[in-house]
């Protein structure tokens, strides 16, 4: 069930709040003239009168804890601005927004990914914002320009990132130790990647496999095709077809072959990118392939050490991705507010030092530089030295998706999934896959 807070108030209503929020924030204030794009002052919001902000986003309570300490931050600031909150997991979450927007009712500010943005801009549910981020009242002059590009539909900007992530490897430390295997390096060929899961799989005497085996899983595929100068869309069809394809699912029944990964019925458990299903916090394997801000999620479903490493191939394959966006709904009767609470979660010191790593590498540069001192939990710190490693390394940043991508992930995994059981042969699920995504995009 979702999880639905009542208006959160300004601080000064309760001392006790005051206390907890100025512990949490007892980081000095930017001096006068500080960092470009790292805004400190109070935000401002155009809107007159008392406003009341509905705010729409999916993790766990973690997640909700912090967002909300953040938005009461702004309410302090803004006294005449408060926030009725709802969160939920992951499941069911784009239902439930997908029900809102028939309705005609979004939420003034969502949390999206990039599997439905482009359809939300094109069917014109969020709002948008380039002629504020043109007179910068949306200021994204400290974020990456892939990271800025990665928010962008057809020219537009429709939403901001929350977050920066990467397609990371995760792995048992403490298992390697024990097995006395090398930990994977970033960058390793794929090849050389299955070779050393092989390795961990002999080393155990069967009893731990090398790897989760990713043949459908769509960052995977894609870093693979951007290795060889391909990509996986090109404008709104794929940007592959069948023989690159079959050569993926091929790669990875050789890897079957040679006992790398585990069994169809344990990888079709963790197929869904849900945290606790991820067979290297299970046990059932060495290292799985996740987002690099997911490391604090998995490491506490887990008391092994977990380490984290870049995807196989080229690093310059990756780009700045957005873990998630914020974005604000078309029809919000307080526009300029939603556009001034986005800025100030994004670019704003202390909500950055609130926020931390939560929902990935803060989108700004600027506050991950203010905040990078506030950061005390391992798992987060093992992810942003990862980020910070290979920032240098990324290669600039594809268009987001096209409408229909959350359609084509979900058959990519059902066409490795009929390969992996038997159901079907390569070619044959490979040609259905290409024609089901076909339609999926043209729709």
């Amino acid at each position: 069930m979702p999880a639905v807070r009542p208006s959160i108030d300004r601080l000064g209503a309760d001392p006790g709040r005051r206390r907890v929020l100025g512990a949490l924030l007892g980081a000095p204030l930017l001096a006068a003239g500080g960092l470009a794009g790292c805004s400190d002052g109070p935000a401002a919001s155009t809107d007159e009168g008392p406003v009341e902000l509905s705010v729409f986003w999916w993790g766990g309570t973690k997640r909700a804890e912090l967002t909300e300490k953040v938005l009461r931050l702004y309410s302090e600031r803004n006294p005449r601005v408060t926030f009725r909150v709802t969160w939920q997991g992951a499941d069911g979450y784009y239902d439930r927004l997908a029900t809102q927007a028939a309705g005609g009712n979004v939420p003034d500010l969502i949390q999206l990914d990039d599997a439905v943005l482009t359809e939300y801009a094109q069917r014109q549910i969020v709002l948008d914002l380039s002629e504020r981020v043109a007179d910068h009242r949306l200021d994204l002059r400290g974020l990456p320009e892939s990271l800025i590009r990665y928010g962008t539909v057809d020219g537009r900007t429709m939403a901001v990132a929350g977050g920066q992530t990467l397609a990371a490897v995760v792995f048992n430390r403490d298992l390697l130790r024990e097995l006395r295997v090398p930990e994977p390096r970033g960058g390793m060929s794929w090849a050389d990647y299955i070779a050393w899961a092989e390795q961990v799989t002999e080393a155990s005497d069967g009893r731990v496999a090398g790897t989760m085996d990713p043949s459908g899983d769509y960052r995977a595929l894609w870093l693979w095709l951007r290795a060889q100068g391909g990509e996986f869309y090109r404008g709104r069809q794929l940007g592959f077809g069948a023989e690159e394809l079959i050569g993926w699912f091929e790669l990875w029944q050789r890897a079957r072959g040679g006992r790398a990964t585990p069994g169809a019925a344990l990888v079709e458990q963790a197929d869904s990118g849900e945290p606790a299903r991820q067979l290297v916090v299970s046990g059932l394997t060495a290292a799985s392939f996740a987002w690099s801000h997911q490391l604090p999620e998995l490491q506490r479903l887990t008391e092994a050490e977990l380490g984290v490493v870049g995807f196989p191939g080229p690093s310059g394959a990756q780009w700045a991705r957005a873990s998630m966006y914020w974005a604000g709904f078309r029809g919000t009767r307080h526009p300029d507010t939603v556009v001034d609470v986005i800025n100030f979660l994004t670019t704003n010191g202390e909500a950055g030092t609130v926020l931390g790593h939560e929902r990935g590498l803060n989108a700004s540069i600027p506050v991950r530089r203010y905040a990078e001192g506030s950061i005390t939990d391992p798992a987060q710190q093992r992810a942003a030295a990862f980020s910070a490693s290979i920032a240098e390394q990324l290669g600039p940043a594809p268009a987001p998706p096209p409408k229909g991508h959350a359609k084509v992930r979900t058959l990519l995994v059902a066409a490795a999934e009929s390969i992996r059981s038997g159901r079907a042969g390569t070619r044959a699920a490979t040609s259905r896959f290409i024609a089901q995504a076909n339609a999926a995009l043209a729709a």
